[in-house]
């Protein structure tokens, strides 16, 4: 499989050219140190860049654009570097655009109940000092920890409260962005409401760097619960937990976690933390509403009927608990083989027949399927295992990916939920988008970057 991008007319402008038109100590050509900041997590390889832009203001980001569009290179914007579909994957010849450095929290509003934050802002970092005023980021991807809330907005990140709060578009009232030639363009606004023109805002988030740099976002926060109650299930069959599922949304049960994990990722996490794993245990639901056990944690624990056991916490300590068993499944997969880390997205109601499908196809391709989703929102990521070593996964692999993607597809979902399309998904896209919605695709990255310097082969 080839993930080489087209890259229109590109130039091989010298990388002294860029580093005079910015301030000492911005733009780094030393190859063994740009090698850090040419890829991402995911195993596609990458170009090799001219050189690397360490931005650290609006005005560093405005200059390496009108440098590269005067000479026609290559942009790839980067966050953290921990995206999964190849997004931040560097081409040849690219300047590689590192917003890494711009974590400013600009404001932040108890009385508006927003942030104006820089791209390079850790989403962690901007959840805690929200917290500090009573209020939560609600966004919180399962890398929360070390992505940035630029990555995020790039890829329309989700997370594990998505189920309640959305994604990050929902959470995105506004935006700074630096246009492919330089210029500096504001979107959107930082009132709640607000229907004036075209909704760039929600153009951009998700975009994945193809359209603009996104330099600030205002963002929204919500008053964070002052109490959490969380359920934990466990199951002797993946479809009785997905069936659980369909039943704690049908009751309007409104948790604000609802999230799926299968045999082979609990056995990856017993392995390395030792939980306890039952040997009849296929699945396990954890599940999270705001307010008293009592109320509607006590209802989903009900309707967990066909579980073979299920425990509700009793004190914060034990709700972060039971939540850090979900955020330790990635980490625990690596350590099994390299990762082709997926993510489809169906119709709630359709997540026993995703869930099934998954399983099947892992049969029939003899490939280990390590599968956890954000339940709630029918968000499924199926993460194929194969041997370290090797350069991409084989074949059997890509004929799985293959039947799981189409099969999402089929039940009325898409290919993508949160991690977007980079590299990876690229050969699959037009299956979604058809001839009509590629054409109008094509139409606006035409005007908004018609040199097509921006993260060129990405995306659309």
């Amino acid at each position: 499989m080839s993930y080489s991008p087209d890259v229109t007319e590109a130039t091989s402008a010298p990388a002294s050219g860029l580093a005079s038109a910015l301030p000492d100590g911005r733009v780094l050509t030393d190859p063994d140190v740009m090698d850090a900041y040419a890829r991402d997590r995911t195993f596609a390889p990458p170009g090799k860049p001219l050189g690397v832009v360490l931005a650290q203001s609006r005005d560093d980001v405005v200059a390496t654009l009108r440098w590269a569009s005067a000479h026609r290179v290559p942009v790839v914007p980067r966050g953290a570097g921990t995206g999964l579909a190849g997004g931040a994957t560097a081409v040849d010849g690219c300047v590689v655009l590192s917003l890494a450095r711009m974590t400013a929290i600009r404001e932040l509003s108890p009385q508006d109940e927003i942030a104006v934050v820089e791209p390079g802002v850790i989403t962690a970092d901007l959840d805690r000092a929200a917290r500090a005023h009573g209020l939560m980021y609600a966004p919180d991807p399962s890398s929360y920890e070390i992505s940035t809330i630029g990555g995020n907005l790039a890829t329309n990140a989700g997370g594990l409260r998505c189920v309640k709060y959305g994604v990050t578009r929902d959470s995105a009232l506004g935006l700074e962005v630096v246009l492919a030639d330089g210029r500096v363009l504001n979107t959107g606004r930082r009132t709640m409401k607000g229907v004036t023109g075209y909704d760039l805002t929600g153009l951009f988030v998700g975009s994945e760097g193809t359209l603009g740099v996104i330099t600030a976002a205002t963002l929204r926060l919500r008053r964070a619960p002052r109490e959490l109650s969380t359920v934990a299930a466990e199951f002797t069959s993946l479809r009785d937990a997905a069936a659980a599922v369909a039943a704690i949304i049908a009751e309007g049960c409104q948790p604000s976690m609802l999230e799926l994990l299968d045999r082979t990722t609990l056995r990856a996490i017993d392995d390395w933390k030792n939980i306890g794993l039952e040997p009849s245990t296929r699945a396990m639901l954890i599940a999270q509403a705001e307010g008293p056990a009592d109320e509607s944690a006590a209802r989903m624990a009900e309707l967990c009927a066909a579980a073979s056991f299920v425990a509700v916490s009793s004190t914060p300590e034990e709700a972060a608990e039971l939540v850090g068993v979900r955020r330790l499944a990635y980490p625990a997969k690596e350590r099994l083989g390299q990762c082709l880390v997926e993510d489809v997205c169906v119709p709630r109601s359709a997540l026993p027949e995703m869930i099934t499908a998954i399983e099947e196809t892992a049969a029939r391709h003899g490939v280990l399927i390590s599968t956890v989703a954000h339940a709630g929102d029918g968000n499924v990521h199926p993460v194929f295992v194969f041997d370290r070593g090797l350069a991409e996964p084989p074949p059997e692999v890509w004929a799985a990916a293959d039947e799981v993607f189409r099969a999402a597809l089929a039940l009325g979902g898409t290919l993508t939920g949160e991690h977007g399309v980079g590299l990876l998904k690229k050969r699959w896209l037009g299956l979604e988008t058809g001839p009509v919605a590629a054409e109008l695709h094509q139409g606006i990255k035409q005007v908004f970057d018609p040199l097509n310097i921006l993260n060129p082969g990405k995306a659309i």
